[in-house]
């Protein structure tokens, strides 16, 4: 029984930490779709940095999902008026981990 719920613990952390992605990954994701363009890490280019983005929406549980609808549709307002145009091109899965990955950043 001991074992089994070790293992069981094993599995669940391993599980959180699927979803987490290292900076490498993150960028080198975001090189692929050409995200650097315009959006840096932390300081702003065309768009805004993923850490002010990350700062912004912290502990608003919406936020994800918003951003991924952003991402993919396009928008503007929220950073100013350039707009952010839509990248229909990208795999939702890809989309989901760029937004996790910009909102896990400090």
């Amino acid at each position: 029984m001991k074992l089994w719920v070790a293992l069981a613990g094993v599995g669940l952390l391993a599980a959180g930490n699927a979803n987490a992605m290292s900076e490498a990954d993150g960028l080198a994701l975001a090189q692929k779709h050409a995200c650097l363009t315009c959006h840096a890490i932390d300081h702003k280019i065309v768009g805004p940095a993923w850490k002010d983005v990350a700062a912004k929406y912290r502990g608003d549980k919406g936020a994800e999902a918003r951003l991924i609808a952003k991402v993919k549709n396009g928008g503007a307002g929220s950073w100013g008026s350039i707009p952010m145009p839509p990248n229909s091109q990208v795999s939702d899965a890809d989309i989901k981990a760029l937004v996790k990955f910009t909102l896990s950043l400090k």
